[in-house]
């Protein structure tokens, strides 16, 4: 505790001497400039109250998670979207979208334009990143990139001033592809990084970053080596290899039975996502390194609020964007029971207990992007 208090207390001095910061998210570093000091003084009591795990949050988030669509144009094997998500399907409403940015926007650093579903399903999206890169924030989105392979969905994109687009492409042949991603067409998916790329170049603009998302499994593992060449040759920004969250009682995928897990298991331990013992037996930690409920919910297309992704099912709502303001749901009696609980015993949350941050090697902060190899140097900066 001591070490951690005096590296916050160094990295703050740091930021309010400079009015910089560096994040990091998903293995792609960020850096801000001329930070507002309320933003800094605001990260500052956030990352204190996730030292001391108050059930009353000291500080507003930092991050942000918004599901701008819940329905998706493709059935992956392990999706819950493809079980069926067992809540009411939609859009995002940009009313609701500017709700909550309003309210908060002033202190978030990344906004992740997605969560279950197909986030470009959604037509509104490109409105939606404009107003928040206008706020300063750092716009990234993941997408299976078929929508852009039209010329002016990829312009628009350009023009919304996203930072960071997220191709989740894992297969670089028709038969690795849809062994995992079920109706999808991967030349479609090509076809969607080659548009943004060339009309980047063709507009003059350095954003977004196209990072080729490649989640390692068994059936693809054999295609590794072939990766840097092949992405690169798309003209993409970065390669980044996932790991696959193999937790059968995760709720990313509560029906999905354990031998199915399995068979997408990577043979290669580099790119298994948790440490194991000498049985075999994946480790769990004696402390978990969450930090959601005091920094980074997520808020569904509906306005529903929830603590973060690992509730597709939408079982634990924290609040309702449509009928309270985000301070009440943020303050409010569910956010604070679900902080005490996770703070006195987390093992026994029945959404935290199975996550992936509960075993050694599973932190999603840090731990899941296995490698990040950069085919030019990331310049997003926001001053």
């Amino acid at each position: 505790m001591r070490n951690r208090t005096l590296t916050l207390a160094l990295q703050t001095i740091r930021a309010l001497a400079t009015r910089r910061m560096r994040i990091h998210a998903d293995g792609i570093p960020y850096d801000f400039a001329r930070l507002p000091l309320k933003k800094i003084l605001n990260a500052c009591l956030v990352e204190t109250s996730i030292l001391f795990k108050p059930s009353r949050p000291w500080g507003w988030p930092t991050h942000l998670m918004v599901e701008p669509s819940s329905h998706c144009n493709l059935a992956c094997t392990l999706c819950p979207v493809t079980a069926g998500l067992e809540r009411a399907q939609g859009l995002m409403e940009f009313a609701t979208f500017k709700k909550v940015i309003d309210e908060i926007g002033d202190y978030i650093f990344t906004l992740l334009l997605w969560d279950w579903g197909e986030p470009f399903l959604n037509p509104g999206i490109y409105d939606m990143i404009a107003y928040a890169a206008a706020r300063g924030i750092k716009t990234i989105s993941s997408t299976n990139a078929h929508m852009l392979a039209h010329q002016e969905n990829a312009d628009k994109l350009i023009s919304s001033g996203l930072d960071t687009l997220i191709c989740a492409v894992d297969g670089i042949t028709q038969e690795t592809y849809q062994h995992y991603r079920e109706g999808g067409q991967l030349e479609f998916a090509l076809d969607g990084i080659r548009m943004v790329v060339a009309r980047k170049k063709a507009l003059g603009s350095e954003k977004p970053l196209v990072n080729f998302r490649f989640i390692v499994m068994r059936h693809n593992e054999k295609e590794v080596p072939y990766l840097e060449e092949f992405v690169q040759s798309l003209g993409a920004d970065a390669l980044t290899l996932k790991t696959l969250n193999p937790a059968a009682q995760d709720p990313y995928a509560a029906d999905i039975e354990a031998e199915k897990h399995d068979d997408f298991l990577p043979q290669d331990d580099r790119f298994r996502r948790f440490r194991r013992d000498s049985t075999r037996a994946r480790i769990r930690r004696k402390r978990n390194p969450c930090k959601h409920l005091w920094c980074h919910p997520a808020v569904h297309w509906n306005g529903v609020v929830c603590t973060c992704t690992y509730d597709p099912y939408e079982k634990f709502p924290l609040g309702d964007l449509r009928k309270q303001s985000f301070r009440e749901i943020w303050e409010g009696k569910p956010y604070h029971r679900q902080r005490r609980q996770f703070r006195e015993d987390w093992n026994h949350l029945p959404r935290c207990s199975e996550c992936s941050y509960a075993y050694e090697g599973g932190s999603c902060s840090h731990e899941t992007i296995a490698e990040a190899i950069f085919f030019s140097k990331p310049k997003l900066v926001h001053v």
